[in-house]
């Protein structure tokens, strides 16, 4: 309707003669400068006379801070455990569902890349069977050794055998052949018992070497078992029902494909616990002390402004950390929702106001009417004319501050100091006795 009249109002100037239209068009202009200057000085009268005053009643003191949902509790997705024992030490993620997908259990999530493994279980492989023909080499070796001590043991037997008939027959004989004859069979008796002092060591020598080349066999054969194990787990499954959410690397980052997970880290997602939920937060080293654990919070969403949810602190962390794209500390603080909502999704943003005062019955003031001069704390009262009145502040917040001592319920403050301020004196404070 305002459209059209202007439209109607502009076609009728239009068609009015052109003298007429320079003779209403200089008066229109003249009425216009004219309201604009009443009304621009109307505004700067009223500003200057802005008065308010004290609120009495609760006075609340928070912080707020940007935090980001997650779970309180979250069943973990890894990969492979044994990946150190396997002698892998970098694992790429070849494929990964996406995010936020609902799995049952037993169902795929993820794969990695199996390149790596592959060759190393082929080593492996070829090193098994190297050990096994070698662990039946020395079988082998030992036993033939070992028949040849027994068979050059029953030679001595039957050499010692003869040495003794010699012996029985040289005693017809003359002293000297009947000497060399027992001579020969002493020396033929001690190399029997030698020859089974050796034939014990031999045997116990074998069988140190076929343990030896036994253990390394083992031990590789154990390996290639944890590799075919680990083989078998780069293909990753849900261990349980649940929607899949990407876990975070050292840096923050989301792993995704092509990441790189480590023996140490294996974690490749998680499935959070949607019933509990909680804001992780980080506060300044400035305000950290005012936070501490059973703080009331008030938490908003940033996808729905108008929701509240409560919820309290419930760790402080005691050291500080360097965040990305911050220049100072900031201390980590966990706040646990106390309401169970649906809709809430780990990785949503919540505005949180962090309740770390609260005192009752109290006079506060806007900061605005707080002036400071050589640390002395003063506000200006309208009282039939201007009193600068001196006063004693307590806690603050963002917007206010309680007032201990200075200044009634009744008084009316000034928002901004009046035009006499500069010459007005200062009324000293009066302590309560």
């Amino acid at each position: 309707m305002f459209a059209m009249k202007i439209s109607y109002i502009i076609s009728t100037y239009s068609q009015l003669p052109l003298k007429k239209r320079i003779i209403y068009g200089i008066s229109g202009g003249s009425i216009l400068i004219f309201i604009i200057f009443f009304l621009l000085n109307s505004k700067g009268g009223a500003s200057s006379e802005l008065v308010v005053s004290p609120v009495k009643g609760e006075f609340i003191v928070s912080i707020t801070t940007t935090g980001e949902l997650q779970a309180k509790n979250s069943i973990e997705i890894k990969g492979p455990e044994q990946a150190r024992a396997a002698g892998i030490w970098q694992m790429k993620i070849s494929n990964l569902i996406a995010e936020g997908t609902v799995v049952k259990k037993g169902e795929f999530v993820a794969e990695l890349d199996k390149a790596e493994i592959a060759n190393r279980l082929k080593e492996s492989e070829l090193s098994v069977q190297k050990l096994d023909a070698q662990y039946t080499q020395t079988v082998l070796d030992s036993t033939l050794a070992l028949s040849q001590a027994r068979d050059e043991l029953v030679n001595l037997i039957y050499s010692l055998e003869e040495k003794k008939i010699v012996l029985e027959q040289s005693s017809y004989e003359a002293p000297a052949v009947k000497r060399q004859a027992q001579i020969d069979y002493d020396r033929t008796e001690r190399s029997i018992a030698q020859a089974k002092k050796n034939y014990v060591t031999k045997t116990q020598q074998s069988i140190a070497k076929i343990q030896a080349v036994e253990a390394d066999l083992l031990k590789e054969r154990q390996k290639l078992d944890i590799m075919r194990s680990v083989l078998m787990q780069f293909t990753i499954l849900a261990p349980a029902d649940g929607m899949v959410v990407y876990a975070r690397e050292w840096n923050g980052k989301k792993k995704i494909v092509g990441a790189t997970l480590s023996p140490w880290e294996p974690t490749v997602a998680t499935l959070p616990d949607l019933t509990m939920m909680e804001s992780i937060t980080y506060v300044n080293e400035v305000d950290i002390q005012k936070i501490a654990v059973g703080q009331e919070v008030t938490l908003r969403l940033d996808a729905d402004p108008n929701k509240k949810l409560s919820g309290s602190v419930t760790q402080v962390a005691n050291i500080g950390e360097q965040r990305p794209n911050s220049d100072s500390k900031v201390f980590e603080v966990r706040i646990i929702i106390n309401d169970r909502d649906t809709t809430l999704r780990p990785s949503m943003t919540t505005s949180n106001e962090i309740r770390v005062a609260k005192v009752p019955n109290v006079l506060s003031i806007p900061l605005e009417t707080i002036h400071t001069q050589d640390s002395t704390t003063f506000v200006y009262i309208r009282n039939g004319g201007v009193v600068k009145q001196e006063v004693k502040i307590g806690l603050q917040n963002d917007n206010a501050a309680i007032v201990l001592h200075g200044i009634t319920e009744q008084d009316e403050l000034f928002l901004s100091p009046p035009p006499d301020a500069g010459t007005t004196k200062l009324k000293p404070l009066k302590e309560p006795s």
